[in-house]
């Protein structure tokens, strides 16, 4: 399967199954956030995964994950994001988000199924799973086993916007 197949497989499942999601391919999937590029290569994530009955109950309180079976809270070191000097702008969502997509692609490489979250309570999170404040919470992803009928792979000629519409050569 050639990336662009993969990256048109890959959607936002919002119903799994119970099936547990193996150690194997879990760990292929934090593998993939290892590796994934940084700015500056600074590597400030730290990834706290969530995957016991009790830690997906404290999850309940903080955002609607849907059942998955594993959900990985994605955090940014801030004080190790790397800072665009012209403008001080930090680095904290993109670091990780590249983190959250490779991990996310990886998934669906791996016959899994995922959900991207931002929509959470924070100061949840931080006190259900002692999120240090060095550590600042970015995204989620629910990963698992869909259990509903996949989206298709043609859906993004509907529903994506065309190439026209997107891309500029040169100037605006």
């Amino acid at each position: 399967m050639t990336f662009l197949e993969l990256a048109k497989k890959r959607y936002s499942a919002r119903k799994f199954t119970n099936k547990p999601v193996e150690k194997i391919k879990l760990d292929q999937v934090l593998e993939a956030g290892r590796v994934a590029p940084t700015a500056s290569n600074n590597q400030p994530q730290k990834l706290l995964v969530v995957q016991s009955e009790e830690g997906l109950q404290k999850m309940t309180k903080a955002a609607r994950f849907y059942k998955a079976p594993v959900v990985i809270i994605v955090c940014i070191k801030k004080e190790e994001a790397w800072v665009r000097e012209y403008d001080k702008k930090q680095t904290i969502d993109i670091d990780a988000s590249i983190v959250t997509d490779h991990m996310m692609m990886a998934a669906t490489d791996l016959g899994l199924d995922s959900l991207w979250m931002t929509w959470f309570h924070p100061a949840v999170l931080r006190s259900e799973f002692q999120i240090p404040s060095t550590l600042e919470p970015v995204n989620l992803l629910a990963l698992g086993y869909n259990g509903a009928e996949p989206k298709s792979s043609d859906r993004h000629e509907i529903t994506r916007k065309s190439l026209s519409e997107i891309v500029a050569y040169e100037q605006f």
